[in-house]
């Protein structure tokens, strides 16, 4: 264990691929948060409508992330960063072109292709950087800058567009695509041979790794759990009056991620996956069960906190279950394979959700998303949790 401790995981590679990852998710999580506002209040676009321009994003993204999943041994994992990276900036300093509603929807799909594809390729290389022997606490590391975005986009769209206006917005996004683009110039990641039998002939192989199917399945469930609080919270802590406490929420959910990750990586990597995951799975239900009857700040604080700890680490450990499953060479497809998963949960959760708060109301969906969370913990024991307790096969 010593020897394997020794192996250097904060490279130069590994910290600039980071910092890429950060700044195309922290666009897009901000763009994300305010692009329904945005159609509705310059295009007049229905709530339903803004819904679907918000949303198309991520469609575009899961066409990206297939074809790079495909195609990025054969292509190059330099190579299709640069293309992504490139075509982000591109697109992005479109949206300072006045354009009606359907040319938005256009340009949001095409700026979700090319995030796709960039995110691919740094989700790719920093798998194909970290040793093997510190994956869980490599991709731990890696996966907050997902949640950094996660909970700083919101804030910064929110801020940006109260303070300044539209255009604001997408200065600053214009700004991170091109600080992503130069800092992915300077990133030499590793090139691996890729079987010559691989891309032959169309196969579901050639946009799916088999190996990472199971503990995505997983992670579609809890992301479809998560995508109530990414979604409704706003509208639940205007209805429950606590507006004040909920603009904190996001900022202890990533500070409680953060303060946690340098703990649970290494025990996954010492200990295996299940004496992380069951306690995270637990933590994740309970904050949803207090969210649901919260009726102080300090409730839904605490519900964030519990929320951090548990699917903000549940979210890095299953990629690095994916991935430590998985040949080298197929990496880029494991890590198709997961963020598909991921993507899905969070872009039909909404859709499903929406149909339930009319009947249950936003507490009654919350406490009915308690039972799906459990239901996750059940699918994660059948597909991997019963079968080791680590990740070393």
């Amino acid at each position: 264990m010593a020897d394997q401790r020794k192996e250097k995981l904060w490279t130069k590679g590994f910290v600039l691929t980071s910092t890429v990852n950060l700044m195309l998710t922290l666009s897009m999580y901000l763009l994300l948060v305010t692009m329904a506002v945005y159609a509705m209040e310059i295009y007049g676009a229905s709530v339903s409508m803004a819904g679907f321009v918000s949303s198309i994003f991520i469609i575009g993204t899961l066409f990206g992330r297939l074809y790079g999943g495909k195609n990025i041994a054969r292509i190059g994992n330099r190579k299709m960063l640069l293309a992504g990276a490139a075509a982000v900036l591109a697109t992005t300093a479109l949206y300072f072109v006045p354009m009606g509603i359907y040319p938005l929807m256009g340009l949001r799909f095409l700026h979700g292709v090319a995030l796709g594809l960039a995110a691919t390729a740094t989700g790719t290389i920093v798998a194909q950087i970290i040793p093997r022997s510190r994956s869980g606490e490599g991709i731990g590391y890696f996966s907050m800058s997902v949640v950094l975005a996660t909970a700083v986009g919101p804030l910064v769209g929110v801020v940006l567009l109260n303070q300044y206006g539209f255009t604001s917005i997408f200065i600053f996004s214009l700004i991170m695509a091109a600080i992503s683009l130069l800092l992915s110039l300077t990133v030499r990641p590793p090139e691996v041979e890729v079987p010559a039998s691989g891309y032959k002939r169309f196969s579901l192989s050639d946009y799916f790794e088999a190996r990472a199917v199971p503990i995505s399945i997983v992670m579609f469930v809890l992301a479809f759990a998560y995508s109530s609080i990414l979604s409704f919270v706003t509208g639940y802590t205007a209805e429950i009056d606590l507006v004040e406490a909920g603009s904190f929420f996001f900022l202890v959910y990533g500070i409680a991620v953060l303060l946690s990750r340098p703990v649970t990586g290494p025990l996954m990597d010492r200990k295996g996956a299940n004496i992380v995951v069951y306690p995270a799975l637990i933590s994740f239900a309970a904050g949803m069960l207090v969210i649901s009857q919260a009726d102080a700040g300090w409730m839904l604080l605490a519900a964030a906190l519990l929320m951090g700890l548990g699917y903000g680490n549940f979210q890095s450990i299953s990629q690095a279950l994916a991935i430590k499953a998985t040949p080298r060479h197929r990496m880029g497809l494991a890590n198709t394979t997961y963020f598909i998963a991921l993507d899905l949960g969070l872009g039909f959760g909404p859709l499903a959700l929406g149909f339930i708060v009319p009947m249950l109301g936003y507490r009654g969906m919350y406490a009915s998303l308690v039972l799906v969370i459990l239901a996750g913990l059940v699918v994660y024991y059948f597909v991997h949790g019963r079968k080791s307790g680590g990740v070393t096969s």
